[in-house]
Order: C-alpha cells, then structure tokens, then sequence
C-alpha cells in the first residue's frame, strides 16, 4: 500500500468553501494514466491534478489534468490550485517572482504577486459558430444571445455566448441534455456564458459542461480566459463573478498584456492528507 500526500485547494477565493475546489496528488510518479483516472473519477471533482518531475528544463514542475471522465491539455484553475498546493508544500520556489508549469500544452508562466498567482494563459484560437445554430444556442439556454456564439479553444473547447445582462446569466436554467448533445456536436468541452454587470469592469459568468461530468463548474479558469479572448483587449482589465448559483462566490481577475491574457486567482488549501494507492503502475510516467 502506497500513501501519496494529497491537498484539496478552493481556488478564486480567499475563503474556504466559497471557490472551485481541485484535487492536488503531489507526486503522480509510478501511477499509470488509467490509475490517474480512477482516482480523478473518485473525487469527483470537476478536476484532479497529479504533480510530476518535469521533461522540459524550463519548467519547475509538470502537470497531468483529469476530469471524472477524460484528461486535458490545460485548465485554469487547476493551474493556479496546483501552483498553490506546489508553493505551500515546498515543491518549489518562485525564481524572480515566476513559476512555471509543464502540461501538455507546453510550459505556462505564473507570476506570484503577494496572494494572487497570475497565469499567462495559453494562445486562444476563435471561430464564430455557423450562423443557423444560433437558434440552437438560444433554445439550449433558455434565453437569447447578444451576438455570434463563438468557439474558443485554449486547450479545452468552449462555446462562448453573451447574454443581455448579468442578471440574465444568474436567472438562467438551461436544459443540460440539450448542452451535452450540442456541445458533443461540435466537439465542445462546453458551454460558457457572460454578462455584463451593471459595474462597468464586472462580468458574470457560468460555465457547463454535462458531456465531461461536470453538469455546472462553480469557477471555470478556462471559460474565463475564452470570454477574455471573446471580449478582446478592449474591455480593459476587470473583475468576473462565478458560482453564486451553486453556493460559491469565485472571483477571478483578468488583464491583458498586449495580446495576452493574464488570468489571476487566490487559493486556499481546505484538505490536506494522504491518498493510499494499492500496487504500482504497469509503466511509470
């Protein structure tokens, strides 16, 4: 029987309870990606990360990401949950204000600025949805959609719509089979949807994604970064809101660098133990 250290972090919050919690196994070495995923199903969070020696020299550490159904290339806050995790345990040291973390999306920079780490987030590609499937979006929703629905992959894929107001996305109830076929049908990780709050610099935003297991994701890193890359660099630096509906109060900052989005986020650690893991992989990783 192996006992491997294990942390549970609420990242976009200050406060326990009141963010989108990730799962963190601080050393992933000699557990095999069917192990990894059994392990990510039976948390049964929308992500569980696994901590590895990193293959490139340019990074500090590695990252392995799994929902309860399939791994990812990249999610946000997981990132910034793991960064956490990796920083309180003593994994490693900020060099110059800076960690960096290896996924299969290449090697992203954090910046550790007091309490708040900031991502560089990986480049967004876009393309509108077909025009005739907007009536699709609507209908799913439940409500109407200000503009062109837009596809966004930053390694996960979202169907990113505007809704009138932020009140709009608060009151939505949308039918999450309907999202699950829609979003299957145009190879879509999800659904995330904004709005702008009467606050010029505030947006709120929820995310869905039935199809991978997470029916609603309280504060989704990722979504947040695909509404960045929709609104564009013009919207300024500003504040998003996430997960009232479901009992959280996620507050997540955005910037841009030029080009590039920064997203930023605190975290606290909530649970820390030790995972007990029976045998050893077929194959180390």
């Amino acid at each position: 029987m192996r006992k491997i250290a294990f942390r549970q972090v609420d990242v976009f919050t200050r406060v326990p309870f009141k963010g989108n919690p990730v799962a963190v196994v601080l050393d992933g070495s000699g557990l095999s990606a069917t192990e990894m995923q059994r392990i990510a199903a039976w948390t049964n969070l929308s992500e569980t990360t696994f901590v590895l020696p990193p293959t490139s020299a340019a990074a500090d550490y590695r990252l392995r990401i799994f929902t309860p159904r399939r791994e990812l290339p990249f999610a946000g806050h997981p990132t910034i949950g793991s960064a956490h995790a990796v920083l309180e345990a003593g994994l490693a040291k900020p060099k110059a204000g800076k960690l960096r973390q290896e996924c299969e999306a290449g090697v992203l920079e954090l910046a550790v600025e007091g309490e708040v780490l900031w991502l560089k987030a990986p480049p967004a590609s876009m393309k509108a949805l077909e025009g005739a499937r907007r009536g699709e979006v609507e209908k799913t929703l439940g409500a109407r959609v200000s503009g062109a629905p837009v596809i966004v992959t930053v390694g996960p894929v979202w169907l990113v719509a505007e809704l009138e107001d932020a009140g709009a996305v608060d009151r939505l109830l949308p039918d999450l089979t309907a999202i699950g076929a829609l979003t299957d049908s145009i190879q879509a990780t999800g659904i995330t949807v904004f709005g702008k709050a009467s606050a010029s610099d505030t947006v709120h935003v929820r995310s869905f994604a039935p199809a991978q297991g997470i029916p609603e994701d309280p504060v989704c890193g990722s979504g947040n970064i695909s509404v960045a890359a929709v609104r564009g660099k013009s919207a300024g630096p500003y504040m998003a809101k996430q997960g009232m509906q479901l009992g959280r109060d996620g507050r997540v900052s955005i910037r841009f660098e030029g080009e590039q989005i920064l997203l930023g986020g605190s975290a606290v650690t909530c649970v820390e133990g030790t995972l007990r893991v029976e045998g050893q992989a077929t194959r180390q990783l």
